[in-house]
């Protein structure tokens, strides 16, 4: 499984991007856990930041930022 996390290192793309890994410890899968900051790339899913992208696929973007239970059931929506 490929996970993005996009934003351009603000506080709140790194505290989903922590979110996230702990997310996939828990959930005790292998993933790849990237951080994307190059806005070109980010573009290419959304204009709001934070964004939670999963296996190609947008799944959050913008404020307010989820819950760890929330990105756990992005990532399960995933796994299916």
């Amino acid at each position: 499984m490929e996970i993005k996390v996009l934003g351009p290192g603000c506080a709140n793309c790194e505290k989903l991007a922590e979110l996230t890994k702990k997310a996939v410890s828990e959930l005790g899968i292998e993933a790849t856990v990237q951080k994307v900051t190059d806005m070109k790339e980010i573009m290419k899913f959304t204009m709001s930041t934070p964004g939670l992208v999963v296996n190609g696929k947008l799944k959050h973007s913008g404020k307010p930022l989820p819950s760890l239970e929330k990105v756990k059931d992005l990532i399960k929506t995933e796994m299916k």
